[in-house]
Protein backbone atom coordinates (compact mmCIF):
# COMPACT_ATOMS: atom_id res chain seq x y z
CA UNK A 1 0.00 0.00 0.00
CA UNK A 2 1.46 3.12 -0.92
CA UNK A 3 0.56 4.98 2.63
CA UNK A 4 -0.36 4.24 6.39
CA UNK A 5 -3.64 2.92 7.47
CA UNK A 6 -5.35 5.04 10.02
CA UNK A 7 -4.26 2.18 12.80
CA UNK A 8 -0.55 2.78 11.71
CA UNK A 9 -0.54 6.44 11.40
CA UNK A 10 -1.27 5.82 15.28
CA UNK A 11 1.42 3.94 15.64
CA UNK A 12 3.25 6.75 14.30
CA UNK A 13 2.03 9.48 16.31
CA UNK A 14 2.85 7.10 19.57
CA UNK A 15 7.04 7.06 18.53
CA UNK A 16 6.83 11.01 17.77
CA UNK A 17 5.35 11.87 21.03
CA UNK A 18 7.32 9.67 22.60
CA UNK A 19 10.73 10.78 20.65
CA UNK A 20 9.04 14.91 21.53
CA UNK A 21 8.78 13.67 25.56
CA UNK A 22 12.42 12.63 25.36
CA UNK A 23 13.95 15.32 24.03
CA UNK A 24 15.27 18.33 25.83
CA UNK A 25 14.49 21.16 26.82
CA UNK A 26 17.59 23.06 24.99
CA UNK A 27 16.60 21.15 21.86
CA UNK A 28 13.05 21.67 21.92
CA UNK A 29 13.15 25.12 22.24
CA UNK A 30 15.04 25.59 19.27
CA UNK A 31 12.64 23.44 17.20
CA UNK A 32 9.89 25.06 18.67
CA UNK A 33 11.74 28.55 17.68
CA UNK A 34 11.89 27.04 13.86
CA UNK A 35 8.98 26.08 14.16
CA UNK A 36 7.31 29.69 14.87
CA UNK A 37 9.64 31.16 12.33
CA UNK A 38 8.86 28.84 9.52
CA UNK A 39 4.48 29.22 10.66
CA UNK A 40 5.71 33.29 9.90
CA UNK A 41 7.15 32.98 7.22
CA UNK A 42 3.78 31.33 6.12
CA UNK A 43 2.14 33.97 6.83
CA UNK A 44 4.38 36.99 5.75
CA UNK A 45 4.49 35.25 2.08
CA UNK A 46 0.63 34.87 2.31
CA UNK A 47 0.21 38.77 3.00
CA UNK A 48 2.87 39.74 0.76
CA UNK A 49 0.42 37.90 -2.23
CA UNK A 50 -2.58 37.67 -0.60
CA UNK A 51 -2.74 40.77 1.04
CA UNK A 52 -1.40 42.85 -2.19
CA UNK A 53 -4.88 42.19 -3.67
CA UNK A 54 -7.41 45.16 -2.30
CA UNK A 55 -9.10 44.99 -6.01
CA UNK A 56 -9.68 41.70 -6.20
CA UNK A 57 -10.71 41.27 -2.16
CA UNK A 58 -13.88 44.64 -3.18
CA UNK A 59 -14.73 42.30 -6.55
CA UNK A 60 -13.98 38.21 -5.17
CA UNK A 61 -13.55 38.19 -1.86
CA UNK A 62 -14.03 34.32 -2.06
CA UNK A 63 -10.76 33.66 -4.96
CA UNK A 64 -8.81 36.38 -2.87
CA UNK A 65 -9.38 34.42 0.42
CA UNK A 66 -8.43 31.35 -1.44
CA UNK A 67 -4.83 32.79 -2.77
CA UNK A 68 -4.16 34.04 0.70
CA UNK A 69 -4.62 30.59 2.15
CA UNK A 70 -2.75 28.75 -1.04
CA UNK A 71 0.78 30.15 0.16
CA UNK A 72 0.02 29.80 3.79
CA UNK A 73 0.72 26.01 3.96
CA UNK A 74 4.49 26.71 3.42
CA UNK A 75 4.89 26.55 7.18
CA UNK A 76 3.63 23.96 7.76
CA UNK A 77 5.74 22.31 5.07
CA UNK A 78 8.09 23.23 6.44
CA UNK A 79 7.78 22.22 9.71
CA UNK A 80 6.56 19.02 8.26
CA UNK A 81 9.57 17.59 5.72
CA UNK A 82 12.32 19.57 7.23
CA UNK A 83 11.26 19.00 11.06
CA UNK A 84 10.54 21.57 13.91
CA UNK A 85 7.80 21.42 17.03
CA UNK A 86 4.69 23.00 16.34
CA UNK A 87 2.21 23.72 19.57
CA UNK A 88 -0.60 23.05 17.32
CA UNK A 89 1.05 19.52 16.20
CA UNK A 90 1.89 18.86 19.38
CA UNK A 91 -1.78 19.44 20.89
CA UNK A 92 -2.55 15.88 19.34
CA UNK A 93 0.69 13.90 19.04
CA UNK A 94 0.54 13.60 23.32
CA UNK A 95 -3.52 12.72 23.74
CA UNK A 96 -3.63 8.86 22.24
CA UNK A 97 -0.14 7.58 24.67
CA UNK A 98 -1.72 10.25 27.37
CA UNK A 99 -4.79 8.98 27.19
CA UNK A 100 -3.62 5.32 27.01
CA UNK A 101 -1.83 6.15 30.22
CA UNK A 102 1.69 5.28 28.57
CA UNK A 103 2.91 8.79 29.23
CA UNK A 104 2.32 10.98 32.26
CA UNK A 105 -0.09 13.86 31.43
CA UNK A 106 3.03 16.16 32.89
CA UNK A 107 4.90 15.26 30.11
CA UNK A 108 2.35 16.47 27.46
CA UNK A 109 2.00 20.19 29.46
CA UNK A 110 5.59 20.64 29.94
CA UNK A 111 6.27 19.92 26.08
CA UNK A 112 3.48 21.90 25.22
CA UNK A 113 4.43 24.89 27.43
CA UNK A 114 7.64 25.05 26.35
CA UNK A 115 6.83 24.54 22.43
CA UNK A 116 3.99 27.26 22.87
CA UNK A 117 6.81 30.05 24.74
CA UNK A 118 9.44 29.17 21.88
CA UNK A 119 6.88 29.14 18.51
CA UNK A 120 6.41 32.77 19.78
CA UNK A 121 10.14 33.87 19.68
CA UNK A 122 10.31 32.60 16.11
CA UNK A 123 7.89 34.03 15.25
CA UNK A 124 8.44 37.69 16.66
CA UNK A 125 11.52 36.85 15.03
CA UNK A 126 10.51 36.84 11.70
CA UNK A 127 7.94 39.47 12.49
CA UNK A 128 10.53 42.03 13.55
CA UNK A 129 13.54 40.81 11.64
CA UNK A 130 11.96 40.06 8.36
CA UNK A 131 9.07 41.77 7.93
CA UNK A 132 9.75 45.34 10.32
CA UNK A 133 12.78 45.85 9.82
CA UNK A 134 13.03 45.30 5.98
CA UNK A 135 9.76 47.31 5.32
CA UNK A 136 7.98 44.96 3.29
CA UNK A 137 4.16 46.14 4.46
CA UNK A 138 5.49 49.95 4.99
CA UNK A 139 3.01 50.85 2.06
CA UNK A 140 -0.54 50.36 0.94
CA UNK A 141 -2.46 47.81 0.17
CA UNK A 142 -0.37 45.73 2.81
CA UNK A 143 -0.14 47.94 5.30
CA UNK A 144 -3.67 48.81 5.68
CA UNK A 145 -4.46 44.56 4.97
CA UNK A 146 -2.33 43.94 8.05
CA UNK A 147 -3.55 46.42 10.59
CA UNK A 148 -7.59 45.09 9.12
CA UNK A 149 -6.73 41.41 9.93
CA UNK A 150 -5.51 42.61 13.48
CA UNK A 151 -8.41 44.60 14.26
CA UNK A 152 -10.92 42.04 13.36
CA UNK A 153 -8.72 39.03 15.37
CA UNK A 154 -8.62 41.57 18.21
CA UNK A 155 -12.09 42.64 18.58
CA UNK A 156 -13.47 39.39 18.13
CA UNK A 157 -15.59 38.32 21.04
CA UNK A 158 -13.86 35.75 23.09
CA UNK A 159 -16.34 32.39 22.51
CA UNK A 160 -16.11 33.29 19.00
CA UNK A 161 -12.06 33.15 18.36
CA UNK A 162 -12.27 29.94 21.03
CA UNK A 163 -14.55 28.39 17.97
CA UNK A 164 -12.20 29.84 15.43
CA UNK A 165 -9.59 28.22 17.53
CA UNK A 166 -10.80 24.77 17.11
CA UNK A 167 -11.82 24.68 13.51
CA UNK A 168 -8.25 26.18 12.82
CA UNK A 169 -6.25 23.26 14.43
CA UNK A 170 -9.02 20.32 13.97
CA UNK A 171 -7.83 21.11 10.36
CA UNK A 172 -4.12 21.47 10.91
CA UNK A 173 -3.90 18.47 13.12
CA UNK A 174 -5.32 16.74 10.10
CA UNK A 175 -3.55 18.03 8.20
CA UNK A 176 -0.41 16.26 9.93
CA UNK A 177 -1.60 13.25 10.37
CA UNK A 178 -2.43 13.25 6.79
CA UNK A 179 0.85 13.72 6.23
CA UNK A 180 1.85 10.60 8.38
CA UNK A 181 0.43 8.70 6.05
CA UNK A 182 2.34 9.68 3.16
CA UNK A 183 5.36 7.87 2.49
CA UNK A 184 7.12 10.59 0.54
CA UNK A 185 7.62 14.04 -0.04
CA UNK A 186 4.77 14.49 -2.26
CA UNK A 187 2.53 13.24 -0.96
CA UNK A 188 3.41 14.54 2.81
CA UNK A 189 3.22 17.81 0.54
CA UNK A 190 -0.01 17.12 -0.94
CA UNK A 191 -1.49 16.03 2.54
CA UNK A 192 -0.94 19.34 4.27
CA UNK A 193 -2.21 21.86 1.34
CA UNK A 194 -5.86 21.19 1.26
CA UNK A 195 -6.25 21.32 5.03
CA UNK A 196 -4.33 24.39 5.89
CA UNK A 197 -5.62 26.37 2.61
CA UNK A 198 -8.94 25.09 3.78
CA UNK A 199 -8.53 27.10 7.18
CA UNK A 200 -6.98 29.85 6.11
CA UNK A 201 -9.93 30.66 3.43
CA UNK A 202 -12.22 30.10 6.20
CA UNK A 203 -10.91 32.40 8.43
CA UNK A 204 -10.20 30.48 11.17
CA UNK A 205 -7.86 31.20 14.20
CA UNK A 206 -4.61 29.56 14.26
CA UNK A 207 -2.71 30.75 17.86
CA UNK A 208 0.83 30.38 16.36
CA UNK A 209 -0.08 32.47 12.78
CA UNK A 210 -1.38 34.96 15.16
CA UNK A 211 2.44 35.38 17.23
CA UNK A 212 3.13 36.53 13.99
CA UNK A 213 -0.08 39.12 12.36
CA UNK A 214 -0.31 40.64 15.58
CA UNK A 215 2.12 41.61 16.94
CA UNK A 216 3.58 42.64 13.20
CA UNK A 217 0.72 44.78 13.02
CA UNK A 218 1.30 46.61 16.63
CA UNK A 219 4.96 47.11 15.38
CA UNK A 220 3.76 49.22 12.27
CA UNK A 221 1.50 51.04 14.80
CA UNK A 222 -1.67 49.56 14.38
CA UNK A 223 -4.09 50.23 17.20
CA UNK A 224 -3.79 47.43 18.89
CA UNK A 225 -1.83 46.65 22.79
CA UNK A 226 -0.52 43.82 24.10
CA UNK A 227 -3.43 42.98 26.02
CA UNK A 228 -5.64 42.87 22.71
CA UNK A 229 -3.12 40.65 21.38
CA UNK A 230 -2.77 37.95 24.71
CA UNK A 231 -6.20 38.41 26.13
CA UNK A 232 -8.52 38.87 23.26
CA UNK A 233 -6.52 36.57 20.64
CA UNK A 234 -4.06 34.32 21.98
CA UNK A 235 -5.47 32.49 24.80
CA UNK A 236 -9.34 32.27 23.15
CA UNK A 237 -7.39 30.94 20.15
CA UNK A 238 -4.88 28.64 22.18
CA UNK A 239 -7.54 26.80 23.85
CA UNK A 240 -9.62 26.48 21.02
CA UNK A 241 -6.70 24.83 19.30
CA UNK A 242 -6.31 22.47 22.00
CA UNK A 243 -9.83 21.32 21.59
CA UNK A 244 -9.60 21.22 18.23
CA UNK A 245 -6.35 19.04 17.93
CA UNK A 246 -6.16 17.10 21.33
CA UNK A 247 -10.13 16.01 21.64
CA UNK A 248 -11.32 16.28 17.63
CA UNK A 249 -8.23 14.65 16.39
CA UNK A 250 -5.74 12.99 18.83
CA UNK A 251 -8.82 11.65 21.30
CA UNK A 252 -11.09 11.44 19.21
CA UNK A 253 -8.26 8.49 16.82
CA UNK A 254 -7.65 6.98 19.86
CA UNK A 255 -11.05 6.42 20.73
CA UNK A 256 -11.43 4.13 17.46
CA UNK A 257 -8.10 2.50 17.20
CA UNK A 258 -6.31 2.37 20.63
CA UNK A 259 -8.79 2.45 23.35
CA UNK A 260 -9.32 -1.31 23.79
Amino acid sequence: MGYYSPKEILERVHETARYKAKTNVSKTLVLAFMAGAYIALGGLLSMVVGGGLPGLAETNPGLQKFIFGAVFPLGLILCVVAGADLFTGNTAYFIPPVFGRKMPVTAMFKNWTLVWLGNFVGALFVGFVLAYLTDVFANDPWKSTLFHIADIKTSAPFYKVFVKGIGANWLVALAVWLAFAAKDITGKILAIWFPVMAFVAMGYEHSVANMFFLPTAWMYGANVSWMDIIVNNLIPSTLGNIVGGSLLTGGLYWVVYDRD
